[in-house]
């Protein structure tokens, strides 16, 4: 099993205070993202108010800790309607360079980033990494790394939502 990649998303997580909040996805003109909507663990905060609770893979603006109200349907599905509060958080995907469907390469991604602060969760169907980068960790040896990487061909990134500090970092 991989550090820091969840397998089984409800394991170990009281039924109670978790939700599953829905995204609406739009994909680009090449097709991406490959699907219409994402779904993702929430603390409830009562109401119609939750906390990302993991990184998200397609969702943009958006990144683990970040408050969100959302409203639910007839079939009882939690469909995210707005951010009321955003985290200092920041989301980077990672689409390594070669392997990516396999665990070691992603657990490879996983901890060149673990130094750092920063963690993150892989996903084998699609061959990439989503990092939630704290706003409390040095964001620009951080990014310093991903340029880096990206450099060397180890992997091509994507800012998924990014901060001010993320924006300013290595200037």
């Amino acid at each position: 099993m991989l550090e820091g990649v969840i397998v089984d998303e409800g394991a170990g997580r009281p039924e109670a205070e978790m939700v599953k909040v829905v995204f609406k996805l739009h994909q680009d003109e090449t097709g991406w993202p490959p699907a219409g909507s994402e779904r993702l663990w929430a603390v409830s905060l009562g109401d119609d108010l939750a906390r990302l609770d993991n990184v998200p893979f397609f969702v943009r603006g958006y990144a683990m800790g970040d408050v969100v109200r959302f409203a639910t349907d007839r079939a009882g599905v939690h469909w995210v309607q707005e951010a009321v509060r955003y985290s200092d958080n920041c989301t980077i995907r990672i689409m390594p360079g070669e392997g990516g469907g396999r665990d070691e390469v992603r657990q490879a991604v996983l901890d060149a980033f673990a130094p750092y602060g920063v963690t993150g969760e892989g996903i084998a169907r699609f061959g990439m990494v989503a990092l939630n980068v704290p706003g409390a960790v040095d964001v620009a040896s951080v990014k310093k790394l991903l340029e880096e990487g990206e450099e060397d061909g180890r992997w091509e990134f994507e800012e998924g939502c990014v901060t001010e500090a993320w924006r300013t970092a290595g200037r």
